[in-house]
């Protein structure tokens, strides 16, 4: 119940965000249990006609990630699930990657813990560090970043690594349920 309050919380922050507004191409994150819900930023997304990727993770001990294309409900729908227990599309299935296409306007960032000053501490794998490094060095303009985050993730003090890209908004809920 918790998770589906301040979920729907963070989710009308971001959709009044002038950032998000004026994006037309987003990576949103599927989220996983512990995490804010993004089953409605996406929907709102694809009706909205924004052009939506989601994150395509590989496991050959790299912190490689694309974000591919999502077509539309019905394709999110049809993804496989992972044995983290999130969708993603099969190694097998070709889809358009973002960088290659124009690039992205605005990333969705999960994370496990955050600042209000927009440092971030994700799940140790470097993923999101590597692509928005690979974001800078192929795009004209440095994609807005969005941290969506649980009250309690909200700390004074988050430790950093050089590596570590600052996050521009950290949205989250202001009051427990």
């Amino acid at each position: 119940e918790e998770i589906k309050y301040q979920s729907a919380e963070v989710t009308q922050k971001l959709l009044c965000l002038p950032a998000y507004k004026d994006a037309k191409r987003i990576s949103i994150f599927l989220s996983m249990r512990d995490e804010i819900d993004t089953s409605q930023i996406l929907q709102h997304s694809l009706s909205a006609s924004k052009e939506c990727f989601i994150p395509h993770y590989f496991t050959d001990g790299t912190s490689n990630m694309k974000m591919v294309q999502l077509r539309d409900v019905e394709d999110y729908h049809a993804l496989p699930t992972t044995s983290w227990n999130i969708k993603q599309p099969s190694d097998s299935d070709e889809r358009t990657e973002a960088l290659e296409t124009g690039g992205l306007d605005l990333i969705l960032v999960p994370g496990l813990a955050f600042s209000k000053h927009g440092h971030r501490c994700g799940r140790g794998r470097g993923y999101y560090d590597t692509y928005l490094r690979k974001c800078i060095e192929n795009q004209d303009r440095e994609p807005v970043t969005v941290a969506l985050a649980f009250k309690e993730q909200i700390l004074d003090h988050v430790p950093t690594e050089p590596h570590d890209f600052m996050i521009n908004h950290v949205l989250h809920a202001d009051h427990l349920n």
